[in-house]
């Protein structure tokens, strides 16, 4: 079922370049989608190392387990992703499928299967048709380009109403290295990653360990950070690769001084990817930005921050317009974090509307009004109880997000 494009969506697809090391491939494999492509792969250069987070579900999807495992190993020479069926909760079959798929891919790159990795999106439950990405194989891999990043970033969607792909360059030592990333998610979106299959890919050298380290640190600060409905999915999947193809000085900690630059491109991709994810929220028109400080932890920060962002109630307000702030201060209570009841100072859209514990003297609605009626909602929270802070981002809740799910599988 097709759906209006988002408007908080980008005007286009941005010019992501060749990626040294990278080719990529589209088909249609008719997994379950008719006439439209539903399978990628990603040929990766010989020597190319590999991070991944995943969800902590405990009903992960078979891709999601084979790449667990596989990962150790640190290299990979390929992802191959399809669209249209989760391959989750399907048993013994849905792990085969996997290995028939991977085994498949490694066939024709000349590897070992454990070195394809592998991720499925879509309906839950439903045996995977892996014969159907076997048999389109040897034309995918016949069609593998350098310059098909569209193309990919397209064939991974299932609601998702646009392609979403970021760009970034960085400087290692005298070189300049690229990070390419695409990644799909639209409704299941809550931390532990959110139901976002993402792949990032740079040319630089860099060991399996330190990439580990950078995109476990980034995650944590992004992709965790985000939430469209407050449920996990089964598929979360996000991987890191490192083709090696740039020369630059020899890196062997995360903590590098000359890795400084690299920790700030790949972070701020990681963060525009979670951003896309969220502008395309399910049935979205907004982009929540929630600031909460003066929290005890980190931690509890963002706790609140989510509770906030995850709060129906909030987040119906926030569609209709409306500046309730009443609901902001429910969701605070509810979080189970220290909050001083008295101290809490609430801000909508840079506007002052609560100040020690209550509203503040001569509240004027209207600018917070106007505020409200925009695409780009700011909301800000100091609890009042120590010194730590968190952001995150939601959307917020429209009828649509009902009309999309209440159909997903027609």
């Amino acid at each position: 079922m097709a759906h209006k494009v988002s408007p908080l969506a980008p005007e286009r697809f941005p010019d992501l370049p060749p990626l040294a090391g990278v080719r990529l491939g589209t088909i249609a494999a008719g997994v379950r989608y008719k006439d439209r492509v539903d399978v990628m792969l990603a040929e990766l250069a010989p020597g190319t190392t590999v991070a991944g987070v995943f969800t902590r579900s405990k009903t992960a999807s078979a891709p999601v387990v084979w790449c667990q495992k596989a990962l150790p190993g640190g290299k990979a020479r390929a992802v191959i992703v399809n669209a249209g069926n989760a391959n989750a909760f399907t048993g013994a079959a849905g792990l085969k499928a996997v290995e028939v798929t991977a085994k498949g891919v490694a066939e024709r790159l000349g590897c070992r299967p454990r070195q394809v990795f592998v991720a499925s999106t879509g309906v839950i439950g439903e045996p995977l048709p892996a014969e159907r990405i076997t048999a389109a194989l040897d034309a995918l891999t016949a069609g593998l380009d350098a310059d098909r990043w569209s193309a990919a970033a397209q064939a991974i969607m299932t609601t998702d109403t646009y392609a979403k792909g970021v760009t970034a360059t960085a400087r290692i030592g005298d070189a300049t290295v690229t990070i390419n990333g695409i990644i799909k998610g639209s409704g299941m979106i809550a931390p532990d990653m959110a139901t976002m299959l993402g792949f990032v890919f740079t040319d630089a050298a860099l060991p399996a360990d330190v990439l580990q380290t950078l995109l476990a640190r980034g995650a944590e600060k992004t992709f965790n950070c985000i939430t469209v409905d407050s449920d996990t999915s089964t598929s979360d999947t996000v991987l890191l690769f490192a083709t090696g193809q740039a020369e630059h000085p020899a890196i062997a900690r995360a903590g590098d001084p000359r890795l400084a630059d690299f920790r700030r491109a790949l972070d701020a991709v990681l963060l525009e990817l979670a951003l896309l994810v969220v502008r395309d929220g399910e049935g979205a028109e907004k982009l929540v930005t929630i600031h909460v400080s003066g929290a005890a932890t980190p931690r509890a920060a963002r706790r609140i921050g989510m509770a906030i962002a995850n709060s129906p109630l909030v987040k119906t307000a926030i569609a209709a317009g409306d500046a309730n702030w009443g609901r902001i201060v429910m969701a605070v209570g509810k979080a189970g974090e220290k909050a001083d009841r008295d101290r809490l100072a609430i801000a909508m859209g840079g506007v002052a509307v609560a100040r020690r514990g209550q509203r503040v003297p001569d509240f004027d609605e209207a600018p917070v009004a106007a505020h409200m009626a925009g695409r780009a909602i700011d909301i800000a929270v100091d609890v009042g109880v120590g010194k730590a802070s968190a952001t995150v981002w939601t959307c917020d809740l429209t009828h649509a997000y009902i009309d999309i799910n209440g159909s997903y599988r027609s």
